[in-house]
C-alpha cells in the first residue's frame, strides 16, 4: 500500500495540481490586493467616496458606525458591500484567467492537421466499372 501511495504522489498530475493550488493561492492574494487597494478606491471615487467594504445593513435595533463596530458588538448585519467586493474579485480573476488561457493557446505549438483520408473511387467511377464489366 505504501508503494502505491508513493507511485500516486510521484505522478506528474498530482505534482502539477499541487503547484497549481499554491500558485492559485498566491494569485488570489494579488487579486484581492488589486481589487481592495486599487480598483475599489477608484470606483468609490467615481461614485462619490463610496467604500464597498463598509456597506452593510444592520439587522438589529442598534445603529453601529461601521461594519467592524457592528461585528465587534455582535450585531447581526447584512454585509452586502463584501458581496460586491467578492463579485468584483471574481470578475477580475475570471478576466485574468481568460487572458492567460488565451495567451497560452497562442504560445502553444499547434498540432499539425491530420493527414487527409485517402480518397476512394467516386460513385461515377464505380458506375463506369460496372458498365464496363456488363459490356464484357
Amino acid at each position: 500500500m505504501l508503494k502505491e501511495f508513493k507511485d500516486f504522489i510521484s505522478k506528474g498530475n498530482v505534482m502539477d495540481l499541487a503547484v497549481g493550488i499554491i500558485i492559485g493561492a498566491a494569485f488570489t492574494a494579488i487579486v484581492s490586493s488589486l481589487v481592495g487597494d486599487l480598483i475599489n478606491p477608484i470606483i468609490g471615487l467615481i461614485l462619490g467616496g463610496v467604500n464597498f467594504s463598509d456597506m452593510f445593513i444592520s439587522l438589529s435595533d442598534a445603529t453601529p458606525v461601521s461594519l467592524a463596530a457592528a461585528k465587534e458588538a455582535g450585531n447581526p448585519v447584512f454585509a452586502y458591500g463584501a458581496f460586491i467586493t467578492a463579485c468584483i474579485n471574481f470578475l477580475i480573476i475570471a478576466w485574468v484567467v481568460f487572458m492567460l488561457v488565451k495567451t497560452m493557446n497562442k504560445l502553444m505549438p499547434k498540432a499539425p492537421p491530420p493527414p487527409a483520408a485517402p480518397t476512394g473511387p467516386t460513385e461515377l467511377d464505380v458506375l463506369k466499372e460496372i458498365l464496363a464489366a456488363v459490356k464484357k
